[in-house]
């Protein structure tokens, strides 16, 4: 699994948690048709899929994990994936032109990997330098690059063409673990991969339990996902609830 999977995980949270809300505020009718979502039958089966995974074999095994790993090592390990994987953070923020971010976000590595013990301790956040969350499928937009059709992927959820194109180069600056070769690096990336995988689904799971039966998750995820994605590219004016909701209730 490649090691870079945190931003399209924690986006799927963020759908679904988006998607829950929307449930709130009104009762919306199964979508079947979506000139965005080109792709639906495919996709559906794929979001099965996704769903009974989740339920048989994420849930179970965060759970557990959760059981057994103290409180002060879980954080230890949140700290250090996060910390590992920042350069990604970095790298778009330079790209998207945005210079202070990008200070800021190298200020945040350096301490959190000097001062911080390689990223076990977070300092930087103490200090001022919080956490930030950008990829490539952001900057891509940014530079207009169109989202192109709706695709749920496997084990990851919702996203779109630009999106999954995005995770290529996300992967290849996503730590140091990528420059270079050396014997040992598919092992200590299969042990990150583990981490990074556990570490976020402590984050996910009171969303993997969320009961969305009643209604048709399907569409619901998809549009609080794009909406999502159209507020992190565009601001708030294209992608406010408000727009989302209304758009829902118009299909």
């Amino acid at each position: 699994m490649p090691t870079r999977i945190r931003p399209a995980i924690l986006r799927m949270a963020a759908t679904s948690l988006l998607a829950l809300a929307l449930v709130s505020c009104a009762s919306v009718p199964p979508s079947q048709h979506d000139r965005r979502d080109p792709w639906q039958r495919v996709n559906r089966a794929t979001f099965g899929f996704d769903l009974g995974f989740y339920k048989h074999v994420a849930i179970p095994v965060v759970t557990d994990y959760i059981r057994i790993t103290p409180d002060p090592i879980r954080t230890g390990i949140h700290n250090f994936v996060t910390n590992l994987f920042y350069p990604t953070v970095i790298a778009n923020a330079l790209l998207q032109g945005q210079i202070r971010p990008f200070a800021r976000d190298l200020g945040r590595f350096v301490v959190n990997t000097t001062v911080g013990i390689g990223g076990l301790l977070d300092p930087a956040t103490r200090v001022g330098l919080t956490y930030e969350d950008r990829d490539f499928g952001q900057t891509f937009g940014k530079w207009g690059v169109p989202a192109g059709p709706y695709l749920v992927l496997p084990f990851l959820g919702p996203s779109d063409v630009r999106d999954a194109l995005g995770l290529v180069p996300d992967y290849a600056v996503a730590s140091p673990l990528g420059y270079g070769h050396y014997s040992g690096q598919l092992a200590v990336r299969l042990g990150v991969d583990s981490l990074d995988v556990l570490d976020t689904g402590v984050g996910l799971l009171p969303v993997l339990r969320l009961d969305l039966k009643a209604y048709d998750p399907y569409g619901l995820a998809r549009n609080a996902y794009l909406q999502q994605r159209a507020f992190m590219v565009k601001g708030p004016q294209e992608g406010s609830a408000e727009q989302e909701l209304k758009e829902l209730q118009q299909q």
